[in-house]
């Protein structure tokens, strides 16, 4: 059973800014190492495009990005997992999260953008997430704000 889990952080960069951090690649793998070094994705970032997020061993989900509005929302739909590169078939425990969203939204006023992240999450990965996002999103804090 998947249950909606929320993180969220104010950001003193316009979202242009944090839209960049987020998703290119130099700084993508520098605040997603947190999750497992060497984290990295494989995309062209396109609405309707696979991903694949991998460590540093080719290994972690293949997915979908079901929305891209550009410095605004980012959707991905995990579809499974990825062994050495490769797509594996869906087994029964991947076949309980598999359709799991994860979404991106920013919002800026006045320069100072509010980026919000919304995860479905099963309950064995829940307390991994509360603990390391919040910190995954503290890099992308720091990252934005010093690049402005």
């Amino acid at each position: 059973m998947l249950q909606k889990i929320n993180f969220e952080i104010t950001i003193h960069a316009p979202k242009e800014t944090v839209w960049s951090v987020l998703w290119e690649d130099t700084s993508y793998r520098e605040w997603t190492k947190v999750f497992s070094e060497g984290s990295h994705a494989v995309s062209s970032w396109q609405e309707g495009s696979n991903v694949l997020f991998l460590d540093g061993n080719g290994s972690g989900m293949f997915s979908k990005i079901y929305k891209n509005i550009p410095n605004t929302f980012m959707g991905f739909e995990h579809l499974g997992i990825v062994k050495d590169t490769i797509e594996q078939p869906l087994d029964e425990k991947t076949k309980v999260w598999s359709g799991a969203k994860e979404d991106y939204s920013l919002t800026e006023k006045n320069g100072v953008t509010y980026l919000e992240v919304s995860m479905d999450s099963d309950k064995e990965f829940e307390n991994y997430f509360k603990n390391t996002f919040p910190k995954a999103l503290e890099i992308v804090k720091q990252l934005s704000e010093k690049s402005i």
